[in-house]
């Protein structure tokens, strides 16, 4: 028996091995390809404020040699991830502030901005999509269906706008951006596991809808609905640049819009890799507990 479970164990240890590596090449690769884009935009080597008449001609060589560290991408992204292993994130060009200080003081609220948009993206998404598979009524269907396809085809800034304008708290208008696609999935997958045989087989032995619903269908499309989870999660944190940004909320998504627009390679490129991190972590947990589950009814 010990030997069964050293055996089963394993696997999974090794695959969460992998995950992990993958994980940290993908988000070096990450913060190196934003450290590129960055590099090759247009006026990346052109600095607003050296046009300041207010400046002399000191002011201005400081500010030319803070660009000119940056030249060299391999030079700047290698130091910088050297700083970083002992804890120095480097300094925001464009803003004058630590980057470990601005993340850590804008990360509380992104963190609850996104939090709180999927607990009522996924509360609203999950009512409709197994109210209607509970009640099977074409134009209850037919309605949710519409509701989130209407939403789906509003990009994420007009309704950031709209949340502005009708002064909406932000974490409603993320909802709003990740419900139609979390709801859509949803529905299909429910469709899908009813067409499956001992779902048609329980139904003709007269089972109720409920005991179907809750003990033969919601078990099928779980470990699918933990993959949804991730995604979604990824959906949120890209969702919040524009929300934060519109609303004037002063999270992680506002610096990074921010520090994309005063071209701040620093800045951007540790928000960027903030960001892989946490999608790919949600996604890994997701992906992992999912196999975990499928191991265990196997």
């Amino acid at each position: 028996m010990a030997r069964h479970k050293e055996l089963a164990s394993s696997p999974i240890l090794q695959r969460i091995a992998r995950h992990g590596l993958a994980l940290v090449a993908t988000v070096l690769l990450g913060g190196f390809l934003a450290a590129v884009l960055v590099r090759l935009a247009p006026g990346f080597d052109v600095d607003e404020q050296q046009l300041d008449p207010r400046l002399n001609a000191e002011s201005v060589h400081a500010l030319v040699q803070a660009r000119a560290a940056q030249q060299n991408i391999f030079s700047f992204y290698f130091h910088s991830l050297e700083r970083a292993v002992h804890g120095d994130l480097g300094t925001s060009i464009s803003l004058g502030q630590p980057i470990s200080a601005l993340l850590r003081d804008r990360a509380p609220l992104t963190l609850r901005l996104v939090a709180l948009g999927l607990l009522l993206s996924w509360t609203a998404a999950m009512a409709l999509a197994l109210s209607a598979a509970w009640l099977r009524v074409s134009a209850y269907d037919a309605l949710t269906t519409v509701l989130s396809g209407t939403f789906l085809c509003i990009p994420a800034a007009v309704l950031a706008l709209l949340s502005v304008l009708w002064n909406v708290p932000g974490a409603l208008a993320i909802a709003l951006i990740v419900f139609p696609r979390v709801h859509r999935y949803a529905r299909n997958l429910l469709a899908k596991a009813y067409s499956l045989p001992h779902i048609i087989t329980a139904r003709a032995k007269g089972l109720c809808e409920s005991r179907i619903l809750f003990w033969h269908v919601v078990p099928v499309v779980a470990p699918q609905l933990l993959a949804v989870a991730g995604v979604s999660v990824s959906t949120a944190v890209g969702a919040a640049i524009p929300v934060e940004a519109l609303c004037g909320l002063a999270g992680v998504g506002q610096l990074a819009w921010q520090a994309a627009l005063a071209r701040d390679l620093p800045l951007l490129m540790n928000v960027t890799i903030l960001v892989t991190l946490v999608t790919l972590l949600a996604n890994s947990g997701a992906d992992l507990i999912g196999r975990v589950l499928r191991s265990e009814e196997a």
